[in-house]
């Protein structure tokens, strides 16, 4: 049955609702050294339920899980299997505003990618509104005289 039909169904036959879960993209950076641990967490993260698509990048240690499941819920799956798991930390190097801080470089990234880092302050010195002003009409500034 088509997915708004059997939510019908199942609303009349049970006379409750239930909250779909959503599709969610769940990129994973596993260490696999082996076609078995390859298979391995294939197989593991496959038999999930709400699970449709496992996709595994053996050589950037990364494993695409499609399907409707909850991040978290996958995270805890794939720790169960006794191996190294985190959220993939890299994004492409194109989309950072600066790749080259001291945060963002990491050597084990895969070739065009560097690690996601949200807020990275560029200088810990912000001007405040009374020295912009100061410096407005100060002698150092070669425009000050245009101003006045």
């Amino acid at each position: 049955m088509g997915g708004s039909l059997s939510y019908c169904f199942d609303l009349f036959e049970n006379g409750r609702s239930y909250k779909k879960k959503q599709f969610n993209t769940v990129d994973l950076k596993i260490k696999m050294d082996c076609d078995g641990c390859e298979l391995r967490v294939k197989k593991t993260l496959s038999n999930m339920t709400g699970v449709q698509k496992v996709e595994i990048n053996r050589k950037q240690s990364k494993v695409t899980v499609s399907g409707f499941v909850e991040p978290q819920n996958v995270l805890k799956k794939a720790q169960s299997m006794g191996k190294k798991v985190e959220i993939w930390p890299y994004v492409p190097y194109n989309v950072m505003t600066y790749p080259y801080a001291a945060q963002t470089y990491d050597k084990r990234a895969p070739p065009g990618f560097v690690r996601n880092v949200e807020a990275i302050t560029v200088s810990s010195h912000v001007p405040r509104q009374e020295d912009q002003l100061a410096t407005l009409f100060s002698d150092d500034n070669p425009n000050a005289c245009s101003v006045m």
